[in-house]
């Protein structure tokens, strides 16, 4: 039970170093855009952390929307090396986790939804129960 916890803190350690990066130390012109870390995972064994980004500001349908997603990943895996010695600088860990970045699609999808269950046109202004 307790290993559970500890991926979390770090996680969340990684999570505030790299946003923290992204608003002092990382000048790549890519990432020039409204960009946020939402969330690390961290594996079990700690070799691997997913770092979730979401660019705030663009329709994600847009076929521009994707290239510029593009873009920002490979502008963090540019920077990938630099990010994890800093990591490890902030961080006292034996093994610093490989990162691997992701685009967060879970807005897109909660906008999806959201517009799915406004679709269904659905009556709620009956009491609860009677009829």
């Amino acid at each position: 039970m307790g290993k559970g916890h500890r991926q979390g803190r770090l996680g969340e350690e990684i999570k505030k170093i790299v946003s923290g990066m992204l608003l002092k130390d990382l000048k790549d012109p890519r990432l020039s855009a409204m960009i946020s870390i939402t969330a690390v995972e961290v594996t079990s064994d700690g070799s691997y952390a997913t770092v979730y980004l979401s660019v705030l500001g663009t329709d994600p349908s847009t076929e521009t929307a994707a290239e510029q997603q593009s873009e920002i990943i490979e502008a963090f895996n540019n920077a990938k090396g630099f990010i994890r010695r800093e990591i490890g600088h902030q961080v006292k860990l034996r093994h610093v986790p490989e990162l691997v970045f992701k685009i967060d699609r879970s807005m897109e999808y909660g906008r999806h939804i959201s517009k799915i269950i406004d679709d269904l046109d659905i009556d709620h202004s009956s009491d609860d129960g009677e009829e």
